[in-house]
């Protein structure tokens, strides 16, 4: 290990250990214990750089945190706790007390911060908060979400499957088969054809039992929003509930709602875009071959190839 990488490595115990409540005194005390047990005050003095009087308070702020332990007399010396012991301590500690403290403020809580909308910023807290929605659902979970991002929770919509939990996934892919979990899961592409055409389709959403929903921007800062407020869950259901709809409505109906709205809703959407929602669109289809000015029937052609098309109606029968 080259001396810059220990330096480091060093540096980050002790940040890691003043976030658990040491000070800066009592951090660097414990690891010059754990390098050098049984020593004096005065040794841990000397070899800490610390002044004398700091080294004894901190010693005795560390012997009542069951840090350490006085293990002889005249002169005392201090040995450290194992760290496995001290940190399983603590972590049992921990839990108690935050277990006490969420049924404790739960019930202060009341209706109070019910209609608030949490910000989660990065990728890990984001599929952290996922994870938890998946694994705490007891009815349904409801997803919309491209293949990629959502083959990072399969083993959690697995397990959930098979509890029970009804499952219902808005799919931007090509193949809804990796993602049926079993038969309390239903999964469809998005309008028939599962292509992503503007912005909003980047994003994750997803909700459970009527309570909560987050949605989330998958690139870029990886930014999130979760909330337990009513009217925002029931809005982001909606969401999903009508997306299902015309899943439904296109299985049936795809030939007849292209001859008349164009490929991929492309008229409609023509109208309600913002003109930098209607730049990706032009992108998108132009990527996609389809020229928007050509007859319907070619343009129906262009827009998801023959084998794409079979396969995504073979999957939704």
């Amino acid at each position: 290990m080259s001396k810059n990488h220990g330096q480091k490595q060093r540096q980050a115990l002790l940040a890691d250990l003043q976030r658990l409540g040491f000070s800066e005194y009592e951090a660097r005390i414990y690891l010059s214990l754990l390098q050098s047990p049984s020593v004096t005050a005065y040794e841990v003095s000397k070899e800490t750089g610390l002044p004398r009087s700091n080294t004894y308070a901190a010693l005795e702020s560390l012997t009542k945190k069951m840090a350490v332990q006085p293990v002889s007399q005249n002169p005392v010396r201090y040995v450290p706790v194992e760290p496995s012991a001290l940190l399983g301590q603590w972590s049992r500690e921990v839990n108690a007390v935050c277990g006490r403290l969420e049924a404790g403020l739960r019930h202060l809580e009341g209706e109070s911060g019910l209609d608030v909308v949490w910000t989660i910023v990065g990728q890990a807290d984001i599929t952290a908060k996922i994870g938890e929605m998946i694994d705490d659902a007891k009815e349904h979970v409801w997803i919309k979400a491209a293949e990629d991002v959502l083959n990072r929770h399969s083993e959690q919509l697995r397990k959930a499957a098979k509890r029970g939990v009804k499952i219902l996934i808005i799919l931007f892919g090509s193949d809804v088969a990796p993602f049926v979990y079993g038969p309390t899961c239903s999964v469809y592409l998005h309008e028939g054809n599962g292509i992503r055409m503007g912005g909003a389709d980047n994003l994750f959403t997803i909700t459970s039992d009527y309570k909560t929903a987050l949605t989330a921007r998958l690139a870029d800062d990886m930014l999130g929003a979760y909330t337990i407020s009513e009217p925002v869950v029931r809005m982001a259901e909606s969401l999903i509930r009508h997306d299902y709809y015309l899943a439904e409505i296109f299985k049936y109906f795809g030939k007849e709602i292209d001859e008349k709205f164009g490929p991929i809703l492309y008229s409609l959407r023509e109208q309600t875009f913002s003109t930098e929602q209607f730049s990706i669109l032009r992108d998108r289809m132009h990527a996609l071959g389809v020229d928007t000015f050509a007859p319907r029937a070619k343009q129906i052609a262009a827009t998801v190839p023959a084998q794409r098309r079979r396969s995504a109606r073979k999957a939704l029968k």
